[in-house]
């Protein structure tokens, strides 16, 4: 296997030379089991163990390799940790296309010292968003010519920066239980579209059902909240796990945090409490020292422009610091 320029042809060579959790996960992969352990992201309930089927990892790694055209003369970049799916996967595809991995620490800026093209890498919105903020930060991300960003929403302030680059950057969907992503929606456009033989439905939440034959013909019942376009088309709405009832209508926390994501400069979420009249009631939280009344006056204003009637938070809270899942995302509490 080639990684930063050097053929491995054993696990003892790459010790203490290649990254530790790489030279792990590698371990793991050419052992004698069908399976390497993985955790579940929550799309479909509560995280816990998952024994990953090497083979469905295969398939899942060869549906991309073959969708961007990845092959025995690509680059990959390895910049996430292998303890998740993203950075395993990885791993597999340049595996299965005999390409070259470019392995790199797990930081938020993973390409300041990048030297050359690199057909292929994934990052979460945190490192893209770190990246983007150095001077040259659009040199160094233009230099991949195929970005996946996962792992957490894209915020409309990321989204629009990207699309002014020249990559191919895809926002991907998919979990630990699908050995990565089932659907790619180019960044600037609405829908996630599915990628080799998958197809969707909803069940009678309005979740997503995933169909996915290439993984032993598995079909994944999730969480998330859909609007669905034929089998093929999604766009996703929120976490059912985040449907807010309140006064007897029905809101999607995430499709109020993107009303109001403009007029926000600080990290922020919407949660819900109990009320007793209403059952509950929309809560705004922000990690910021409490406003001053001009700036409270200012920001109510602000959402009476952009959140209809209902929608408005009835508490707005501030907090230190949010917490956060081992994987960057924020805890909502």
């Amino acid at each position: 296997m080639r990684i930063n320029g050097v053929v491995y042809t054993s696990l003892t060579a790459m010790q203490g030379v290649v990254r530790e959790d790489v030279v792990a996960f590698l371990t793991e992969w050419y052992d004698s089991q069908a399976y390497v352990n993985g955790h579940t992201s929550g799309s479909t309930g509560v995280p816990k163990p998952v024994a990953l089927l090497k083979s469905d990892m295969q398939a899942s790694a060869r549906l991309t390799n073959s969708y961007l055209g990845i092959d025995a003369q690509s680059t990959l970049l390895l910049c996430l940790s292998s303890s998740y799916i993203a950075g395993k996967m990885m791993i597999v595809r340049a595996i299965e296309a005999g390409a070259e991995l470019i392995v790199v620490p797990p930081s938020s800026t993973p390409i300041n010292h990048l030297r050359q093209p690199i057909t292929m890498a994934a990052m979460v919105p945190m490192q893209v968003s770190e990246t983007l903020s150095r001077p040259d930060g659009v040199r160094l991300m233009s230099q991949i010519a195929n970005l996946l960003v996962g792992g957490s929403p894209v915020s409309e302030e990321l989204e629009q920066k990207l699309m002014a680059l020249p990559n191919n950057i895809y926002v991907t969907y998919g979990m630990t239980e699908t050995v990565s992503h089932i659907a790619l929606r180019r960044i600037g456009e609405t829908y996630y579209t599915a990628i080799g033989d998958v197809t969707f439905h909803i069940d009678n939440r309005c979740c997503l059902v995933v169909d996915a034959p290439q993984l032993s013909g598995k079909q994944f019942v999730t969480n998330d909240v859909v609007e669905l376009v034929g089998e093929r088309l999604f766009k996703w709405l929120g976490r059912y796990d985040n449907v807010i009832m309140s006064g007897g209508l029905k809101f999607c926390a995430e499709q109020l945090e993107r009303k109001i994501a403009s007029i926000i400069s600080h990290r922020y979420y919407i949660t819900a409490a109990d009320d007793e009249r209403l059952g509950q009631h929309i809560v705004l939280v922000i990690e910021s020292a409490p406003y001053d009344d001009a700036q409270m006056q200012q920001l109510k204003s602000a959402m009476s422009d952009l959140l209809d009637r209902y929608e408005y938070p009835r508490e707005i809270r501030f907090v230190a610091q949010l917490q956060e899942t081992g994987s960057g995302k924020i805890k909502r509490m």
